[in-house]
């Protein structure tokens, strides 16, 4: 299937139709937002879809600013290429928006995929199932990128409680110790699952893990019948991922607002 009409079936299924456990999903007549329904501080929440146009953009700003403040609740703009305005993360930026470096949106159509991600996986990847066992996802991810992963080592712990028909979490090992780290996302209704995580540590990196770690999950996503699988590719993940016959469908830029709290009292 060709990237365009892919797309238009990722708008849909993944962006004004998606449903996840731990978030309210809520829909006006410009956007769809989603709310968590866990902490505040927690994947506040986010807007994942919206159709505006030059006459309603700011009002439909100011709205979910004053929402998210309402509640307390930080939250993600996520803005596509394709959407409108075509300004929309300029004035975004304009209200107090800050904006994360874009990822690209790449896809697979699973019937055209390559032997290579259907060959048996020979490369010492496990499953992980039990919620105590996330401690080495949280090292190397925090040792990849540098940053604190505390957030998503509780959403997946509680994802894997929870909700384990709809994530599979694995650790690639090199010599005995674990250097890889992906998960995958199914969803009840629509035809993708999506890929997460796809982070080695530096000194394991060119053996193999990367690639066992999405034949492992493109194996995983045949057998549920999924037909697409995406990705919010790195530059560094996106060429490997366009080797093994991932399109290009758009580029993403998250729009972070910080909600205003009162300074702490000294």
């Amino acid at each position: 299937m060709k990237a365009d009409q892919i797309l238009a079936l990722y708008d849909k299924e993944q962006r004004r139709e998606v449903e996840y456990f731990d978030v309210r999903r809520q829909v006006t007549p410009h956007i769809v937002r989603l709310v968590s329904l866990w902490e505040k501080e927690d994947n506040g929440g986010a807007v994942i879809y919206s159709r505006l146009n030059d006459a309603n953009v700011e009002d439909v700003i100011r709205e979910e600013i004053a929402y998210f403040e309402s509640i307390g609740h930080d939250f993600e703009w996520k803005v596509y290429d394709h959407d409108t305005p075509a300004d929309l993360r300029e004035r975004l930026l304009a209200h107090g928006f800050e904006a994360e470096e874009p990822d690209a949106i790449v896809a697979l159509d699973l019937q055209e995929a390559p032997p290579v991600l259907l060959a048996p996986v020979t490369a010492d990847v496990r499953r992980i199932t039990d919620p105590d066992g996330l401690g080495g996802v949280k090292n190397i991810e925090e040792q990849v990128w540098g940053e604190d992963f505390t957030n998503l080592a509780q959403r997946l712990a509680r994802h894997l409680h929870d909700d384990p028909e709809h994530l599979n979490v694995y650790v690639g090992y090199l010599d005995g110790v674990p250097a890889s780290v992906a998960w995958i996302v199914f969803h009840d209704r629509g035809q993708f699952a999506s890929l997460w995580g796809g982070s080695t540590l530096a000194e394991y990196r060119g053996r193999g893990l990367y690639t066992a770690l999405v034949a492992v999950r493109s194996q995983e996503a045949l057998r549920r019948g999924v037909r697409f699988l995406t990705v919010d590719a790195s530059p560094m993940s996106r060429p490997i991922l366009e080797k093994y016959g991932f399109q290009l469908l758009t580029y993403a830029h998250a729009c972070k607002w910080r909600v205003q709290r009162p300074p702490e009292p000294s």
